[in-house]
């Protein structure tokens, strides 16, 4: 009988594991997102998985662009989809799409797709609203049809387009909101259904993404997003229902359920809010307005950020909804709560290392998206302070222009991490070491505090720096004491309590000054009619091929392994300087899209370009031994957009000053 009821309880145990839907219980891994609008450069795949080592050491999970074919010939964000089964786009080839998750995977980090399948644009053949591609994919052909569009589409403007052609379209209206960008799915449609369960299946089997982000979520009903999880078998959902309004957003994770099961969770656009709020206004107290997070039974659900690259400042054009200060105390107060934290690209570049110590800090009290969070200070508009009890200990953060005015108990809480408008406290029942500089490359040489965290009396510490984990005959030293590291060190620090060493903590250092060097930039010889030209810039803006449009036709050749290599060096004189490149025919010819970051010699490719006016060139990365490149391919210009973009990708509004754009897929001057 015992037997039998073992039996029992396994099975039961794991259906249960099986309904789990939308995003794990108790998780504690924090996510990035891996891009900021037009951050072509930067979110290359090759220059993101360059960064794998130390991505993975801090998330759990990075957010990607939409990586689909957009079918068009410059810079484009991804967010009017054309090809599902074609990944080739602005941030590199399908290629190097696999390599990165392939590396990330490897080293226990997770990708998330960004799904956009509220709407779908079109391949534009002779100025058709509704044209799709076939695409075959393991010997089923997937092709959506005009009668997949909404009946209300473009508040029934398509419908009226369509019958003037002759043409039918779907006879349901949308079940979301409309969005005249390009058209409305009907995701009552079987054949709908069909292509977006075979994407999908593709996007986590295929290419190997961890789960999804779902783009415009308030398009069509939450239902569809419960039916396409079931159907893919994804564990991370996460959609982007933007609301302000807690009870609104509430709606929307239970519109999600499938058998009582909720399948997905959803950012939280009310904690993004009360943040904003709270700084921009000068009013702390606003944290303790509601949120997803907040919501007894919903944190789980609740994936929280404080900015992303709808809300970003853009341009003076482009203004968006930023929080304009205090980005350290938002970040610092975003890692403290449950839910799970998606920090943004900008943010982790501009302060990384105070980011990295405040996620030390998260996982050391081992908070997740089911701990609890308490305000102990609520009403006051110069500060807010909150207490987190995670799974190994509790975390307070007190943030605002006053933050030293709250101080827990020294008996119960041990300060470990001070910044602007921030700190965090740890409970002193954890028993744990702490060193407040995270791991990683540092330029110079730098100090580091060496705290213990515990309620034990006469706690000391002891520390290593040979990688060997401390004795209690190692270095004896209080707390608060100040080491400096000058050299690339892996030091080890613990807690000495009656002749014992425990709670041991570890940081890698690794320093390495920065020297002033040159980069050369190559170009494999394409066998151009035309010349060569190179536009190149650095990340500060100054132009380095003369500053107009095209640049300079190069005419420095080198030749390696017996093949003609054009080139042009640089001066890497600064800490962060970085380059951008783009190759092109001159004007009105083809160009490949903005290239780099680039700081040290790189060597590039183009292949499968047939040199006619306006396509647009797809480039290869090319690693040092010249192995390994990947098939490319050639792009058609689309006519559909009409922003205009500067050279270097930045989308502006109709410009008034003069300069050389790029608008309706081809450069214009504007004078």
């Amino acid at each position: 009988m015992k037997r039998i009821y073992s039996t029992i309880l396994t099975i039961f145990i794991a259906v249960s594991a099986l309904a789990q839907g939308g995003w794990p219980e108790n998780y504690g891994g924090v996510m990035l997102q891996g891009f900021s609008w037009d951050s072509y450069t930067d979110t290359q795949w090759a220059n993101l998985e360059k960064q794998s080592d130390e991505l993975a050491q801090y998330f759990s999970l990075i957010w990607i662009p939409q990586s689909g074919d957009c079918n068009s010939p410059y810079n484009n964000m991804g967010y009017m989809p054309v090809y599902y089964f074609k990944q080739n786009s602005s941030f590199g080839t399908e290629a190097q799409l696999r390599s990165m998750i392939k590396t990330f995977k490897a080293k226990g980090l997770g990708t998330i797709a960004d799904v956009v399948i509220n709407h779908r644009n079109n391949l534009g053949v002779g100025g058709s609203w509704v044209d799709y591609p076939a695409e075959t994919y393991k010997g089923m052909t997937y092709q959506m049809l005009p009668t997949d569009i909404c009946a209300n589409d473009d508040g029934g403007q398509t419908k009226t387009w369509a019958t003037g052609k002759g043409i039918s379209i779907s006879s349901n209206n949308d079940t979301g909101a409309d969005w005249s960008g390009c058209r409305d799915l009907d995701h009552k449609s079987p054949n709908v259904q069909k292509c977006v369960n075979a994407y999908l299946k593709y996007l986590l089997e295929d290419l190997g993404y961890t789960g999804f982000r779902y783009d415009m979520t308030k398009g069509y009903s939450a239902s569809f997003t419960a039916q396409y999880n079931k159907a893919s078998g994804t564990k991370f959902s996460v959609g982007e229902y933007w609301d302000g309004n807690t009870t609104v957003l509430k709606g929307w994770v239970d519109g999600t359920k499938d058998n009582g099961t909720i399948m997905s969770a959803a950012f939280d656009f009310p904690f993004r809010y009360t943040v904003r709020d709270a700084i921009n206004g000068s009013n702390w107290s606003k944290l303790n307005n509601t949120s997803l997070m907040k919501t007894s039974g919903y944190s789980q659900y609740s994936v929280t950020f404080v900015e992303n690259h709808d809300t970003q400042y853009r341009s003076a054009t482009e203004k968006q909804d930023p929080i304009k200060k205090d980005t350290l105390a938002a970040n610092a107060y975003l890692l403290a709560m449950p839910g799970t934290p998606c920090v943004f690209l900008p943010h982790w570049k501009a302060y990384k290392q105070e980011i990295k110590a405040m996620i030390d800090a998260r996982k050391a009290a081992g908070i997740t998206n089911n701990s609890r969070t308490i305000a102990l200070r609520n009403t006051i508009a110069t500060y807010f302070a909150g207490q987190t009890n995670g799974e190994k200990g509790n975390l307070i953060v007190v943030v605002g222009s006053k933050a030293d005015d709250y101080v827990p108990s020294s008996s119960s809480f041990t300060k470990i991490l001070t910044g602007y408008h921030y700190r965090y406290y740890l409970s002193n029942s954890m028993n744990t070491a702490w060193v407040d500089k995270a791991s990683g490359t540092y330029e110079e040489a730098f100090d580091v505090i060496l705290t213990a965290v515990s309620d034990k009396s006469g706690a000391k510490l002891v520390y290593s720096t040979d990688g060997n984990n401390p004795t209690a005959s190692s270095k004896q030293v209080a707390s608060g004491t100040k080491i400096n590291i000058s050299t690339t060190t892996t030091l080890k620090v613990g807690l000495l309590v009656n002749g014992q060493v425990t709670g041991i903590v570890t940081r890698e250092y690794v320093i390495k000054p920065f020297v002033a060097h040159t980069a050369t930039i190559y170009l494999k010889d394409p066998k151009w009619t035309t010349p060569v030209y190179f536009w190149c810039w650095d990340n500060d803006g100054k132009n380095y091929t003369g500053g107009k449009w095209p640049g300079e036709a190069q005419t420095q050749t080198k030749t390696i392994n017996g093949e003609k290599w054009y080139y042009k060096t640089v001066n890497v004189s600064k800490s962060g300087q970085a380059y951008n490149i783009i190759f092109n025919q001159g004007n009105e010819k083809p160009q490949s899209n903005d290239l780099g970051p680039i700081t040290e010699d790189t060597y590039y490719e183009i292949t499968g370009v047939n040199g006619t006016t306006g396509t647009c060139i797809a480039v290869a990365d090319v690693t040092s031994t010249m192995t390994g490149i990947a098939d490319i391919t050639v792009d058609k210009p689309s006519t559909g957009d009409n922003a205009y973009y500067t050279l270097s990708g930045v989308r502006v509004a109709k410009p008034t000053q003069p300069g050389i754009y790029i608008h309706n897929g081809r450069k214009v001057v504007v004078k």
